[in-house]
């Protein structure tokens, strides 16, 4: 294939090369390792501003070794070119030309344009290896032959779970870490009794540890539902090309494709039984996303309840202390404010508005094939990256370093004139429901009331309240 130069200015620094597609032809910048498909996606997908996430781009760069593998294995691809596409492959899975991954997170229906981004990048590192200029694709080219075997509607869905399952990895000791602080709290909180709460006021008394230990609880099973989700994930379509048929894909070709796979990710993935099911459903990654979901209520429900006990330290619960990460306000001296558990209620906010995307896109899909695949690979991996990042900070710097109040955790137990409840099975329950209401009115703590009535003695009333 003939290569036209040319420079971009007379300052003759940038030079353009000419690629061919089957839409014609293209400049590119000479140095760019991507061809005409991408050239021409990059001026269309302009939508987040953020590139592929870096764990796609090892999935899919991972997919196109597995590929040249199997392909070479069964005697579809010539050694020389899988050679070299393998090389390619290792090249960017050692943190080269990551740069070239240029196509945004949100493109093409399907996730073409990044396919085929992956495609153009690899040809032309692949290229280069067996001595020949970018561009050359009559020597080494994107789809005949780093495509081979594969089509986006299979390669795709592949990587959104290979994906996903790296983060995976990363999320699940975040959560453990938190699991344990949670406990660590509760144990240190078990003997602070406090007043309970139900429908904001008040209930019986519960001890502050046995709170934490509720706590502890919710996310240990939001966890459990996390890892069982990766196990559908594991199941992968690869070698199911364009309809699940398989069509275009040598005898033997995705067995050793999918061994390929797994043994470079590391990830337990085997086939998925029902190929067509594998690309016109998007039920695992719907699965995962509505696990980050529910842990997001959880997370939430726990960041609300600390606030609120924290809340003060005059005018509030005040029941806990909260360590100060920062200054809370840059008018009011002094002031600490839950800014960690505040973050955590927007991480969870916006975990649950992506999985709301996941669940619309994954009922979108149509007939043979789903194509939303982009947004939700990308809402899910979003969800990931700031359950990973935050979660530790949110258990280290704020649960870790939480402090019980003591004396106003005892008075609003000795102050509650429900307390009663525990007296009712000796009194009945009028009787105490007027003791509630004169404990209100006069600001006299049960215990008085009942002793000065003479309805119980005082070591009965002690026995009963503790």
């Amino acid at each position: 294939m003939r290569m036209h130069i040319r420079k971009i200015n007379s300052s003759g620094d940038v030079k353009f090369r000419t690629d061919t597609d089957s839409l014609g032809k293209v400049e590119i910048p000479a140095e760019a390792y991507y061809g005409a498909f991408t050239a021409r996606a990059i001026k269309q997908y302009h939508v987040t501003g953020q590139r592929s996430h870096p764990y796609l781009v090892m999935a899919f760069v991972m997919i196109k070794r597995s590929a040249a593998v199997a392909n070479m294995k069964v005697k579809a691809l010539d050694k020389k070119r899988g050679d070299a596409i393998v090389k390619a492959c290792d090249q960017v899975l050692s943190g080269k030309h990551l740069d070239q991954f240029v196509v945004e997170a949100i493109n093409s229906g399907a996730g073409t344009a990044f396919n085929m981004n992956t495609n153009e990048v690899l040809a032309n590192i692949a290229l280069e290896i067996l001595g020949k200029k970018k561009g050359d694709y009559e020597s080494l080219h994107p789809n005949d032959h780093v495509n081979m075997s594969q089509s986006s509607n299979d390669t795709f869905p592949t990587a959104m779970h290979v994906s996903i399952l790296f983060d995976t990895v990363q999320v699940i000791p975040a959560i453990d870490e938190l699991i344990k602080t949670l406990a660590k709290k509760a144990k240190e909180f078990s003997s602070y009794q406090k007043i309970g709460r139900t429908h904001l006021m008040d209930a019986l008394p519960v001890t502050l540890g046995s709170e934490f230990a509720a706590y502890a609880t919710a996310v240990a099973k939001a966890c459990d539902a996390i890892v069982e989700a990766k196990k559908e994930l594991e199941k992968i379509a690869l070698g199911g090309t364009a309809v699940g048929s398989g069509a275009n894909t040598p005898k033997g070709y995705r067995t050793i494709a999918i061994s390929e796979l797994a043994k470079i990710s590391r990830l337990s993935l085997k086939p998925e039984p029902d190929m067509q099911f594998g690309l016109e459903s998007r039920f695992a990654v719907a699965k995962m996303s509505s696990t980050l979901r529910n842990l997001a209520l959880e997370l939430g429900r726990i960041a609300n309840d600390i606030r609120l006990m924290a809340s003060g330290p005059v005018a509030g619960l005040s029941e806990i202390g909260i360590p100060a990460v920062h200054a809370g306000s840059s008018i009011m001296p002094g002031k600490v404010n839950p800014s960690l558990a505040e973050c955590m209620n927007m991480v969870c906010f916006d975990i649950i508005g992506k999985d709301s995307t996941v669940a619309l896109a994954a009922q979108a899909g149509q007939f043979e094939l789903n194509v939303m695949l982009p947004v939700m690979v990308k809402s899910v991996l979003d969800s990931m990256d700031m359950l990973r990042n935050f979660v530790p900070i949110f258990s280290k710097n704020l649960i870790e370093g939480l402090t019980a109040n003591k004396t106003k955790l005892g008075q609003y137990i000795e102050n509650s004139p429900v307390i009663v409840t525990l007296l009712a099975p000796k009194i009945g329950y009028q009787a105490s429901a007027d003791l509630f209401k004169e404990s209100l009115k006069t600001g006299k703590t049960i215990r008085q009331l009942v002793v000065a009535k003479e309805l119980l003695t005082e070591k009965e009333v002690n026995e009963l309240l503790g």
